[in-house]
């Protein structure tokens, strides 16, 4: 932890900390082991509290953390946080003994211990432990970045609390301890997961597991991270996406699969972008785009439904209604009517024009579908607050994706966006293995051009797609940016328990 941010000089810190191993030593003298093996504990924080009435005088075993300590003499109270919340406790010298008390003495804010008592209320109505028994489970050796919290007007305040962003993304141990409301995002996080393969499963979809190293990367428009396999002498990609694998099984034979995945893209990070990150795919066969949109209004709507008991949910001040079903509008259409250019059929020189006039800075290597879609993300996303359907892309964008059925120069595609940004794509799947090689072809040149992102060809997907895959439907949807919604988040890193960060100062 950074000292200088603490507000506490090195000196001190080192001071507090020589201090919190005298008394460890103490604990040690007196015969107590400092980190125990185990706490039988009968009761949480949040139970005891919420049936108060129901515990009085009634023997209880609890566990957590110390927050307060204060003592008088030969008496003490503290509060005890667990995972559910805090209670007090009552620590009284002819209650627990003299070791015990002793022990208790030399307890400090952070350590973790374990109690046994009866519940009773103090004078002043507080649901509180007296203790019969005390054991420390965990001594702390460096001092929490403890919060200070008054009443004002009746309203608790909370100050100088632990803020710092960046530290709290290194620290997130002690985030959690100290901002325990952090919990409920990783909670909703949870509850997303397992909720999208409920309602993966009821549909008869199949959970698989496709490759992490991969030696064609590939799904995706992005940048791999490479790594190397030692016994085979080759470089490997860490997926970028799951889609080729997937799609391979589809031609395999099955209905349904999806997958809830790690994919890592070495590309930049802000908000909405961390190289590591959570994405859910599902193919099904003989299936299209259409159905896929219902597919997705149908799974966010049972999701918030099912965690918060409405389909409705509050995005950084905005209310955004999740009823099916979502407005479908055309990319072009969505892109003339926010800016008064249409930009179907328009050339590369004509699109770089526009984008000039709109002052979009746009690269020289940058194809026409490469700019149109730079100019939706400026002009056109941060606008879609409630969910919006993007369909139909060029086709240049869109190198997987099968040509739409009533226009060769398109794809039948989708984008869902909320909340101002996208948090899916799909696809009705491209089948076709000759249209797909002349794609992947055409994104070779772009990769020769200097694009980067530029997918490349795999001859063993071609080979699948050469056996037959029947008509499929094919969806992603970043876990990440839901959770930022569902959990009104601003930033990707707020919803990672640890996010990627530079390296600390010093850190070797």
């Amino acid at each position: 932890m950074s000292e200088k941010k603490e507000g506490r000089p090195q000196e001190d810190l080192n001071e507090v900390m020589r201090v919190r191993r005298e008394k460890l030593h103490q604990v040690r003298e007196l015969g107590l082991n400092p980190f125990s093996h185990c706490f039988e504990r009968s009761h949480y924080a949040k139970q005891i509290l919420s049936q108060s009435e129901d515990y009085m005088e009634k023997p209880v075993a609890v566990a957590g953390r110390l927050m307060s300590i204060r003592g008088h003499g030969k008496v003490g109270f503290a509060h005890m946080m667990d995972s559910t919340g805090r209670i007090q406790i009552y620590v009284r010298k002819d209650q627990v003994g003299e070791q015990d008390f002793k022990a208790f003495k030399l307890m400090d804010i952070g350590d973790i211990v374990g109690v046994e008592g009866e519940v009773f209320a103090t004078r002043t109505g507080e649901t509180t432990v007296k203790v019969s028994a005390i054991k420390l489970l965990s001594k702390s050796l460096r001092p929490l970045p403890i919060v200070k919290e008054k009443v004002e007007d009746g309203q608790k305040v909370v100050f100088d609390q632990f803020a710092d962003k960046e530290l709290r993304y290194r620290q997130r141990y002690v985030d959690l301890i100290v901002n325990p409301q952090v919990k409920d995002v990783f909670v909703i996080r949870s509850k997303i997961i397992s909720g999208m393969r409920r309602f993966l499963d009821k549909r008869g979809f199949l959970e698989v597991e496709t490759p992490v190293l991969q030696p064609i990367y590939g799904g995706a428009s992005a940048r791999p991270f490479v790594t190397h396999h030692n016994a085979l002498d080759v470089d490997l990609y860490l997926r970028i996406a799951d889609e080729l694998y997937l799609k391979r099984l589809i031609a395999g034979g099955f209905d349904g699969v999806y997958e809830i995945s790690k994919d890592f893209r070495n590309e930049g990070m802000d908000r909405f972008h961390n190289p590591e990150f959570t994405m859910m795919e599902v193919y099904v066969a003989y299936k299209d785009y259409t159905f896929m949109m219902e597919l997705v209004e149908n799974l966010v709507s049972y999701l918030a439904e099912t965690i918060f008991g409405r389909k409705k949910l509050r995005f950084q001040g905005e209310e955004i209604d999740l009823t099916p079903p979502w407005p479908r509008v055309p990319l072009f259409a969505a892109i003339k009517e926010r800016t008064g250019h249409d930009l179907y059929g328009k050339e590369r020189k004509e699109l770089r024009e526009v984008a000039a006039k709109l002052n979009i800075e746009t690269e020289s290597f940058w194809g026409a579908g490469k700019i149109i879609d730079e100019i939706f993300s400026e002009k056109v996303e941060p606008h879609l607050i409630q969910p919006t359907f993007i369909t139909d892309y060029p086709v240049e964008l869109s190198p997987l994706a099968k040509r739409h059925r009533d226009d060769p120069k398109l794809v039948e595609r989708f984008e869902p966006f909320l909340g101002g940004g996208e948090i899916g794509n799909a696809f009705s799947e491209l089948n076709d293995p000759i249209d797909q090689r002349e794609r992947f072809l055409a994104q070779q040149k772009l990769l020769e051009q200097g694009d980067d992102e530029a997918q490349v060809l795999d001859e063993d997907y071609l080979r699948a797609l050469e056996y037959g895959m029947p008509p499929t439907g094919g969806l992603g949807i970043g876990v990440d940016r839901l959770v930022m919604l569902f959990a009104d988040q601003p930033s990707i890193r707020d919803v990672i328990l640890f996010p990627q960060m530079r390296p600390e100062a010093g850190s070797g």
